[in-house]
């Protein structure tokens, strides 16, 4: 959908867009129902969070479209660290196959449908508060004015850092090059009217960087947080740590080591929990926002329309233990063999799938039973428990992560190892021998070796949870699946700079956009050809 001609679809989505009536407010209206009672700006705020899994936003009936989750499987399958096989009713196979990359593609289409309707809330949330912010006052008014400014600007960014990874190369390759358009609460008019061109990497950056700061200073000393606005699950909302998170992320991506080590560890040092013990990691997990290491993620409530459909979700796809895609017709998910093999025995991640014999040292026994009687093949994942622990359940309403404190450490690993080798080699050491596997120790002596360490940890640690194929794209890898496992027709060695690994604006957009035309848009490139094993 064109940012341009979303605009008169999507006007109502905002909760302080309408009264309770339905007649429509003004924007005036709307910023004197925030000034007098903030709380107002909580359903806007809570529909940010709430349109991470929203189904059949992009296709009426698409089991692929159920929202952010599905993002994160999409690319994931793009990658080099999972894959499937022709089950006859695997909806990701086309990603698998890398064979999106048509402007009239489902995969360019879905995300840029998903990541500019986030926007768009964001913007219209912006816009409806920006007349009442007052970042210096401290009384109870502004301080919640300032939370809820925060949330519409961090959610905006992380919008844009996945709308700049998916449709451009890498900052530090080129951050001239073009990207996607620029669409904020204080240029719609603008856009509305005339469109908006291609921004280039370094400009989406500029205003990714300029609203995680400005959600850094907005919730800094703020009393205020997400526990005020709901009673459970309240890390569905973006915190201080997630925000520096985001901005390590960020800063990750454009190669700036020195601020990327300081946010991871301001991240770390403004979250309560800490990561999974030993003892923790090894049993089957990752479907709760209350566990103790979760710093973001998506709230889902067996209500969500992803969850009554049964098996247009998450864990329906990518589940071992629930009833969906993965049990009900072999569309399981398989780890690389060779990524497997480079797993330590003494590692408790080893166990986040099975072995050769179809069995896993953390499983129970009612999970291991549950795998031997369906014959669920070697290496494929059990790291993902179904929701609440229940086997063979058909309600997949696990909620999804979007970043653990594990990530922030290794981005610190990284970060502190592209200055110095030693310290980022005894960050790691000391992160994986703690949490992960006793005997582990980093050997790497270079800057190189270190990161190539860190990245090797990062499939591992982060399998499953949609990063894989951008740190491919961040570290100019390309996709080798040789020797991986994968069907014959996906055996793929895609070099670093194929324009496959980008998207292709969507049609939609080309069509919709009097700025963005065919001539100025990435090419997609051709279906890779399969490679010898």
């Amino acid at each position: 959908m064109s940012i341009v001609l979303a605009g008169a679809l999507l006007a109502g989505c905002n909760d302080l867009d309408t009264e309770p009536a339905g007649n429509t407010v003004t924007s005036d209206q709307k910023s004197d129902v925030v000034a007098v009672d903030p709380g107002k700006a909580t359903a806007a705020v809570s529909g940010l969070t709430g349109m991470l899994d929203a189904a059949f936003t992009y296709s009426s009936d698409g089991h692929y479209d159920f929202g952010h989750p599905a993002l994160l499987l999409m690319f994931d399958m793009r990658g080099a660290d999972m894959y499937s096989i022709y089950s006859g009713y695997n909806w990701f196979i086309s990603q698998q196959e890398m064979s999106e990359g048509l402007p009239t593609s489902v995969t360019p289409g879905i995300c840029w449908t998903y990541n500019y309707n986030v926007i768009r809330a964001a913007n219209s949330l912006l816009a409806t508060i920006r007349p009442n912010l007052d970042m210096e006052a401290t009384d109870e008014t502004s301080l919640q004015t300032k939370y809820y400014f925060a949330q519409g600007s961090a959610f905006r960014a992380y919008s844009y850092f996945s709308l700049v990874q998916a449709y451009q190369f890498t900052y530090a390759n080129n951050p001239g090059a073009l990207a996607v358009p620029i669409l904020t609460d204080e240029n719609e008019n603008e856009v509305a009217a005339n469109g908006a061109p291609r921004a280039t990497v370094q400009e989406v950056y500029d205003l990714i960087m300029s609203d995680l700061n400005t959600a850094i200073a907005c919730m800094e000393g703020n009393p205020v947080t997400g526990a005020d606005l709901v009673s459970a699950k309240a890390n569905r909302f973006i915190s201080l740590a997630a925000a520096y998170g985001l901005r390590a992320r960020a800063n990750l991506v454009m190669n700036k080591w020195s601020e990327a080590a300081a946010d991871a560890q301001a991240a770390i040092s403004n979250f309560s929990g800490s990561p999974l013990s030993l003892a923790e990691a090894a049993q089957p997990g990752f479907n709760s926002l209350n566990a103790k290491n979760w710093i973001w993620g998506v709230n889902v409530n067996e209500t969500d329309r992803c969850v009554t459909t049964g098996i247009v979700n998450f864990p329906s796809h990518m589940g071992t233990f629930s009833y969906g895609y993965a049990s009900a017709v072999g569309a399981w998910k398989w780890i690389n063999a060779k990524l497997y093999e480079s797993i330590s025995t003494s590692d408790v991640r080893k166990g986040w799938w099975l072995d050769e014999n179809g069995t896993s040292a953390n499983l129970s026994a009612e999970q291991q039973a549950y795998c031997t009687a369906l014959n669920v093949p070697a290496l494929v994942q059990v790291k993902f428990a179904p929701y609440n622990g229940a086997v063979d359940t058909d309600l997949n309403a696990s909620d999804i992560p979007l970043m653990r404190v594990e990530e922030m450490y290794l981005i610190l690993a990284e970060a502190q190892g592209m200055q110095s080798a030693a310290q980022g080699a005894k960050t790691l050491t000391d992160f994986v021998s703690t949490y992960r596997d006793p005997y582990y120790t980093c050997t790497a002596t270079t800057s190189q070796d270190l990161q190539n360490e860190v990245w090797r940890q990062r499939r591992i640690e982060l399998w499953g949870e949609g990063l894989s194929y951008f740190d491919l794209l961040r570290l100019n890898k390309g996709v080798d699946r040789r020797g991986g496992g994968w069907p014959a027709e996906t055996i793929y060695n895609i070099a670093a700079n194929d324009p496959i690994l980008i998207l292709p604006i969507p049609e939609d957009e080309i069509t919709g956009n009097k700025q963005v035309s065919a001539a100025d848009n990435t090419n997609g490139g051709s279906i890779p050809t399969p490679v010898a094993e």
